[in-house]
């Protein structure tokens, strides 16, 4: 089967990382897989920085990876063309699209239903519920003219279904995957190099500086889960609120909060800490969320779509969005008492070995296609 997937960018991220372990878990079952990104590919600026390893991955499993050179919206119309010339060169592929300009761009590219080969679909995907009403219906019209919509989780099928007006029919959820042995097998972190305690009692946020993920919330309660002595807050990640964030945490003092870049490998981090924090204010299914559990860790969520269905009816791990008390209870909790954290954390990792492997998420999207290319 050819199968061509198209995604906004192939920086490192949580739908970048699906993709290229759907796209090298197909290529693995026999099936030629080609990746295109609207953006210009990442570049390795120095032997130990990373941002390219997607592409580098999906090069060394001989999966061809294009590029239309996107930089900004003036560069569209061209990114396009280039979009619809890769596609036409194999007419008979499968075609999945993830993220919102993937899906509009594909949309177009591809054609109206009643112009594609019905053993050709277009599969588009849904990866986050994003309230923004602009989006919603630029989006919606795209996502419409689909064979089908795959969502992340069933928070945000019902949010496709009902904000883009999908049929039921045509809306499934797949769920995402993570390296289970990765995460399971990492070394940890040594606090030592922040000038902490090894053994520093460490709450973890990994993810993009923006609004969305509600550091406000940390912020703002930090002095009810911290001490300066052992328990710490560690941010890592790059974002428009990298800068402020620095000043911040230069403020509170280094001894309480470090602010660390964006990590080429998240496991040793996860693996160092005592629990994992995610306030955001909306998601879809954060990756993050379920390497923090494959890692073996408790993780305390804002009860948004995605992380709920990944941490389940838990009340020890889920709290109301923008609780100050919901959140600061919880994360006490897990500090307070070790062994605690410990069973809840093997009882994340259990479920993520159960649940949410590549094998499973590979078989899914394969499944559908194979559906969707013999259906009458």
């Amino acid at each position: 089967m050819h199968v061509d997937l198209v995604i906004t960018e192939l920086d490192v991220g949580g739908a970048e990382r699906a993709l290229t372990r759907l796209a090298i878990g197909l290529q693995k079952r026999g099936d030629d897989v080609r990746v295109f990104s609207l953006g210009s590919l990442p570049q390795e600026k120095s032997p130990n920085d990373g941002k390219d390893q997607l592409v580098r991955a999906l090069r060394d499993h001989d999966i061809e990876v294009s590029s239309g050179d996107g930089a900004g919206i003036a560069q569209l119309p061209s990114v396009y063309r280039k979009l619809r010339r890769w596609l036409n060169r194999r007419p008979d592929s499968v075609r999945q699209s993830f993220l919102f300009h993937a899906n509009v761009l594909t949309s177009h590219a591809v054609g109206s239903a009643s112009q594609r080969d019905r053993k050709a679909p277009w599969i588009a995907g849904v990866r986050v519920a994003d309230p923004n009403r602009i989006r919603i219906a630029i989006e919606g019209h795209a996502l419409r003219r689909a064979d089908h919509v795959v969502c992340v989780s069933r928070a945000v099928e019902a949010f496709s279904r009902e904000r883009y007006r999908l049929p039921e029919n045509r809306v499934s959820v797949i769920v995402n995957a993570v390296e289970t042995d990765r995460f399971a097998n990492a070394i940890a972190f040594d606090w030592k190099t922040l000038g902490w305690p090894s053994d520093a009692d460490v709450v973890l946020f990994i993810g993009r500086l923006h609004e969305q993920k509600n550091l406000e919330l940390l912020q703002r309660t930090l002095d009810r889960f911290t001490d300066g002595v052992n328990r710490k807050l560690v941010i890592a990640g790059g974002g428009p609120q990298r800068e402020s964030l620095s000043q911040w945490a230069d403020r509170v003092g280094r001894d309480r909060v470090q602010i660390l870049p964006w990590q080429s490998d998240v496991a040793p981090l996860i693996a160092a800490c005592r629990v994992f924090v995610l306030p955001s204010h909306y998601e879809g299914m954060p990756n993050v969320v379920l390497e923090a559990m494959a890692g073996g860790k408790p993780v305390v969520c804002s009860r948004v779509e995605g992380s709920l269905e990944l941490i389940g009816d838990d009340p020890d791990q889920g709290f109301e969005p923008d609780s100050d008390e919901g959140l600061v209870s919880r994360l006490n909790r897990f500090l307070d008492d070790p062994e605690f954290a410990s069973s809840v954390g093997q009882a994340n990792q259990k479920r993520v070995h159960e649940q949410f492997t590549v094998q499973q998420m590979v078989d899914t999207y394969r499944d559908l296609y194979e559906r969707l290319r013999n259906r009458s």
